[in-house]
């Protein structure tokens, strides 16, 4: 029997490691003799290692898809007061999440390196310091952001949405700011435990707040006659009490003794440090979120745009919510490898990446399954009208394509933020859809006459491009462990070449 845990963990005076129910310990058997079918299995992919993946994936997907519907359901609160209200809170969510909840979560994502090495480095410390260091960063930008949620509503009119829902959206992104700042907070400290693998209690401070939103969302909007304004409100109230949850754990938790030390003035140097990973970490994750809002945009330009737009917007919603299981195994080998490259076990860290793309890319292909032969009744889901259902059935074909190619490019992005490669993600994300999808979106749409097809077939070709620029980084670029010091100036970073 083998037991699985990634990294020792931190003693104390040289007693045994400590462990709790919110860290994860797996153990797989490994006995020999086993059935035919395990030998196969054994021989695809590295079983132990799947398990473990697997353990740490669903409980990021779940956390995930929680938050994601905290918002949904204010948004569907809000609809049942009208069309107005709906088209409100819709066009409100969909630019709140563009240019404040994507931003949010690309900042973080510079502890999946920092936090996740220091961790494998067993640079305790570091992983407060760096994560009040990513706090400061995320709320000079929450600052920026909720300034431009404020006086939404003239930028939304100036991009030609109609006067009265851009109304409606900003008042709605106004209630919506105070969960910004916690949002900000939420991501931060998420990406704090993930990186060392503490993921029952991201599970338990997403799942209960989302079932007390929806009580919550029902009195705000109903007992207490805020309506409109209250839908929004209780997003704002639900996700502080997720992150107040989170950081009552994290202060009376036993396991983060030495991984969090209090607040203090060191992180205050790291600043920039952090700043160097966060920007292009934001701007990676950020350039591919407003590549499918512009898809979005350029189906209004075309004839019959009212069901092009409901066409390429119920695409897109697919896309997103088979990516959030592409997201757990994301985040998954963003801490498997650059826990294993801070403490220097390249082959280790390569062998995770080899069975989270096996994995993700198997799901993937089996989410794409289910589409094929069910997407009628997924469209019925989405709309009645018999037109759409079979505009998205002749769609289908494109969408498992770029389906299969998302859940690729996720693991491969996840690959890039464990090795501190932020910046070579984003220039590629920029090139393949922007110099690359984009253009062609429009070649084949408004000059080859593709209709919505054609815009797909470009994004198709720009998720190509970002898979096979991000796999060749991954195959070629050196593994390298960032400059992780322990506060004292002590670092021993060495370059290890990882051909």
């Amino acid at each position: 029997m083998a037991a699985f845990s990634p990294l020792p963990q931190p003693q104390e005076h040289g007693g045994a490691a400590a462990s709790g129910g919110g860290r994860l310990e797996i153990t797989a058997e490994t006995k020999g003799g086993g059935a035919w079918w395990r030998q196969a299995v054994a021989a695809l992919i590295d079983e132990e290692e799947a398990t473990t993946q697997l353990c740490f994936a669903f409980p990021m997907i779940l956390t995930n898809v929680s938050y994601y519907a905290i918002t949904l359901v204010s948004v569907m609160f809000a609809g049942h007061l009208g069309d107005l209200h709906l088209a409100g809170a819709t066009l409100a969510n969909s630019w709140g999440t563009v240019t404040g909840f994507a931003l949010m979560v690309g900042l973080s994502g510079a502890l999946e390196t920092l936090c996740g090495q220091a961790y494998g480095a067993r640079l305790y410390k570091m992983l407060g310091i760096y994560l009040q260091s990513s706090i400061i960063i995320s709320i000079f930008f929450s600052i920026l952001v909720s300034v431009s949620w404020y006086f939404s509503e003239p930028i939304l009119i100036w991009l030609h949405q109609e006067p009265q829902v851009a109304t409606m959206a900003a008042l709605y992104l106004q209630c919506l700011i105070p969960g910004l700042y916690a949002y900000a907070l939420l991501q931060c400290t998420l990406r704090f435990l993930q990186t060392q693998t503490v993921v029952i209690p991201l599970v338990v401070c997403s799942v209960v707040p989302l079932f007390i939103h929806v009580g919550l969302a029902y009195v705000t909007v109903h007992v207490f006659g805020l309506g409109f304004k209250g839908a929004a409100l209780s997003a704002s109230v639900s996700i502080w009490i997720s992150f107040i949850m989170l950081a009552i754990y994290v202060k009376h938790s036993h396991k983060f003794r030495y991984t969090w030390k209090g607040f203090t003035a060191e992180a205050l140097h790291h600043v920039i440090p952090c700043m160097k990973l966060a920007v292009p970490s934001a701007v990676m994750v950020c350039l591919e979120y407003w590549a499918f809002e512009i898809l979005v945009l350029l189906a209004g330009l075309l004839p019959n745009s009212e069901l092009n737009t409901s066409l390429i917007a119920m695409c897109v919603n697919t896309e997103s919510i088979a990516y959030m299981v592409t997201y757990g195994f994301s985040a998954t080998v963003s801490t498997r490898v650059s826990n294993e490259i801070g403490a220097r076990n390249l082959e280790k860290a390569k062998n995770a990446v080899s069975v989270t793309l096996k994995l993700a890319v198997f799901l993937g292909v089996t989410i794409v399954l289910l589409l094929a032969f069910g997407h009628d009744l997924w469209a019925k889901l989405f709309s009645k009208s018999d037109d759409i259902i079979r505009a998205f059935a002749s769609m289908t074909p494109l969408l498992t394509v770029s389906i299969v190619l998302d859940s690729a490019q996720g693991v491969l992005s996840g690959v890039s933020r464990g090795c501190g490669w932020q910046h070579l993600a984003a220039w590629t994300n920029l090139v393949a859809f922007y110099v690359i999808g984009m253009p062609l979106a429009l070649l084949f749409t408004f000059k080859l006459g593709f209709q919505a097809k054609g815009l797909w077939m470009g994004l198709i070709c720009g998720l190509f491009c970002q898979s096979c620029t991000l796999l060749l980084i991954t195959l070629r670029a050196n593994w390298t462990r960032m400059q992780i010091s322990d506060g004292h100036g002590r670092s021993d970073a060495p370059v290890l070449d990882g051909h």
